[in-house]
């Protein structure tokens, strides 16, 4: 049930967080300061993954002095759950859904952008421009690129960019669809719209290095992952969408 649009926030920004204490405090006021400055009545929805640091008390240090700072804590079960768990929110609370990690790696400025082309398409998805990635992670990201394009259709550069503004009305009846433990879900709600006859622009963002925390999944672990995601793809794409 997604209420009355009387009732309705204009967006909801779904931020996963987990194990970034360093810098999740300088990020989320960020965020609450683009967000003010463009005048929105907005969410910014914080889901801590079950961090083992003390991500969740910085957090509700500035939730403290900015009403619009929600901090949700859940078990740890991984980026992808977390995220639905943030879209879900989202699209049951806000007109539009947008999602952003918490580890600074591309910056909050930008966000206006994807915001004013938002009459034009259901779904503004970034391209990460100036990404650095060793040889490993660069074939999972092209894999991930072309298994969208083969059962899906979707011809989005950056299929699984962590930095997306989509319709609520558009992502209700994908995540309808999208099991809680799927790894990488942005990859499936991108195929998904591509097969909804969504409108999808695309907009580069640049992307930097992280300076903080540390990756969590490298290596034959993220090899793992990775096939774990195709074959959770390849059976969405057996799923019935409905057209948008």
């Amino acid at each position: 049930m997604t209420g009355t649009r009387a009732d309705r926030l204009d967006v909801c920004v779904v931020m996963p967080v987990y194990n970034e204490e360093e810098i999740v405090a300088e990020v989320a006021e960020r965020w609450l300061e683009v967000l003010d400055s463009l005048g929105l009545d907005y969410e910014l929805a914080a889901i801590v993954d079950g961090a083992t640091d003390d991500s969740e008390q910085v957090l509700r240090a500035v939730a403290e002095r900015h009403r619009r700072l929600v901090v949700d804590v859940k078990p740890n079960s991984g980026h992808g759950p977390t995220i639905l768990r943030g879209y879900r929110r989202g699209a049951a609370t806000a007109d539009w859904v947008f999602q952003t990690d918490s580890d600074d790696e591309m910056p909050a400025a930008c966000f206006g952008e994807l915001w004013e082309l938002r009459h034009e398409a259901d779904a503004v998805i970034g391209i990460r421009s100036g990404r650095n990635q060793p040889p490993g992670r660069r074939a999972i990201t092209r894999a991930a690129r072309l298994t969208a394009r083969a059962v899906f259709g979707c011809r989005l550069a950056d299929v699984n960019c962590p930095y997306r503004l989509m319709r609520s009305s558009a992502l209700v009846p994908l995540l309808a669809v999208i099991p809680d433990d799927t790894f990488a879900p942005n990859v499936a709600i991108s195929g998904l719209l591509a097969r909804s006859g969504a409108r999808m622009l695309e907009v580069p963002v640049p992307h930097r290095d992280r300076t903080t925390g540390v990756v969590s999944i490298l290596g034959l672990r993220a090899l793992r992952a990775a096939v774990r995601s195709f074959g959770q793809i390849v059976r969405l794409s057996r799923t019935r969408t409905p057209r948008i």
